[in-house]
């Protein structure tokens, strides 16, 4: 694979869909290799979903915590102003929330913020 700077806009597209795949998947190996081979860890779909929100929501521990090693930010929030930490929390994913919070997620971002996410699944506990 080459750099997303020498790949035409379709060509970047299915490039961002593929790893948002594998971010879904958990395959935190395979979607390295995109991140090493020039992938942006912040790219974004058309949706504005991360690979970190991704992989936050199907509860992918293993691939939060290499994206989060990456420097990817735990606060960008999709196109419907949703965080990672949110998604995880909505989703009951307590090992992601673990990660996210021990990152730094902010707990006020996002429409609802995790806070609000967590008081509405009683897991206010999770945010420490």
């Amino acid at each position: 694979m080459t750099s997303n700077a020498s790949l035409n806009d379709d060509q970047s597209a299915q490039v961002t869909a593929l790893a948002m795949d594998l971010a879904r998947d958990g395959k935190a190996e395979e979607l390295a290799e995109f991140l090493n081979h020039g992938l942006a860890v912040d790219v974004q779909d058309a949706d504005g979903n991360t690979l970190l929100m991704l992989a936050a929501y199907r509860g992918q521990a293993g691939t939060v915590s290499m994206l989060l090693g990456r420097g990817a930010n735990p606060d960008t929030c999709n196109s419907r102003g949703q965080s990672p930490i949110a998604g995880a929390l909505f989703k009951g994913e307590d090992a992601v929330v673990a990660l996210l919070v021990a990152a730094g997620a902010d707990l006020d971002a996002g429409t609802p913020s995790a806070r609000a996410t967590a008081a509405m699944f009683g897991r206010e506990h999770l945010l420490g």
